[in-house]
């Protein structure tokens, strides 16, 4: 690992400067994957900027009815919160498929809306990537890619955002709080992720620089949701598949829907096709069905992942069903 200096931020508003003042500056949370990352080659910061001392590490309700969570509050920490728990289990459930108890008690909300695909070609430095040096070439569309996208890719880049909490945020309609020169701000988790078209290497539609400072989460919706991953081991993995789901049904018919994917695009996938397809419909198998194969017409899947189709479609009516069936 290269020599970097190192500095503890004092407040938001100095932390952000000190990253503004230096392009080669990075935030340091938890470190769970930016660490590696300096292991391996891949980040190779002049500067770390330690924000764990920031007042960011509450669980708050927000004035709206939903909660407010800061951006260094732990992944355990959030999943155990009891507010979490009661109103967004959903949230609670994909925490806890996420990683191992003891990474868990160190990664942070914020860096794990941040964390960089786990694709072998990123995180080799030896190896072309569009993601890591623009207009190197994706060696990973004709190579090693049964992990990676087959929603949403590019001819420039297949690899999928690795993140579990982010595909419950997507389901809940969540805000990420960031803060950057300008003052703080507020962005859609749909919109905080750019589409990875001819640029991979841009994930998120913020500033160099720019602090992610929390998430809000909207007020709670009636209905039952859930969070199912498919990894490729028992014990902690990255999923290869993952559903985050919320159902709500009256006088027999769907009257609300959410449904976000995990492990098939550069981002968590809203799958706005299949709860249009089902919502105002019967809840039934043959429905979800109907749904989940009309939301994977889009999917291009590559040499090796077509299996992901079938995986997303039988883990999107098996979520639904169980939800209606609660």
């Amino acid at each position: 690992m290269r020599e970097f200096a190192y500095a503890r931020a004092r407040d938001v508003d100095s932390a952000v400067a000190l990253v503004a003042d230096n392009p080669g500056a990075r935030y340091l949370g938890g470190g769970t994957n930016l660490v590696d990352l300096m292991k391996l080659g891949v980040e190779r910061p002049d500067l770390l900027v330690d924000v764990t001392g920031l007042p960011l590490d509450e669980v708050s309700e927000d004035d709206g009815g939903g909660l407010r969570v800061g951006a260094e509050v732990r992944n355990s920490d959030l999943a155990a919160h009891p507010l979490v728990r009661h109103r967004y289990p959903m949230l609670s459930e994909a925490l806890l498929s996420a990683a191992s108890g003891q990474l868990r008690n160190v990664a942070t909300t914020g860096g794990n809306l941040m964390q960089r695909t786990r694709c072998g070609y990123f995180t080799d430095p030896a190896k072309a990537c569009n993601k890591r040096v623009p207009g190197s070439g994706c060696p990973a569309i004709e190579g090693l890619h049964q992990n990676l996208a087959i929603l949403g890719a590019s001819d420039h880049c297949v690899a999928t955002h690795p993140s579990d909490l982010a595909v419950a945020l997507a389901a809940l309609d969540a805000r990420v709080l960031v803060h950057d020169l300008a003052g703080p701000r507020e962005v859609p988790l749909d919109d905080f992720y750019r589409p990875v078209g001819d640029r991979p290497d841009r994930e998120v539609n913020i500033r160099d620089g720019t602090l992610v400072t929390g998430i809000v989460l909207p007020p709670p919706v009636a209905g039952r949701s859930h969070y199912r991953k498919v990894r490729e081991r028992a014990s902690y993995a990255f999923a290869i598949g993952s559903v985050a789901a919320l159902l709500a049904i009256e006088a027999d018919r769907v009257s609300e829907v959410r449904i976000a994917l995990g492990a098939v695009a550069s981002h968590p996938w809203r799958a706005r096709v299949a709860e249009r397809s089902v919502h105002g419909g019967p809840a039934t198998a043959a429905a979800f069905e109907v749904a989940a194969e009309a939301e994977l017409d889009a999917a291009r899947p590559l040499r090796d992942n077509a299996y992901k189709v079938p995986l997303i479609r039988d883990l999107i009516v098996a979520v639904l069903t169980e939800l209606a069936g609660r």
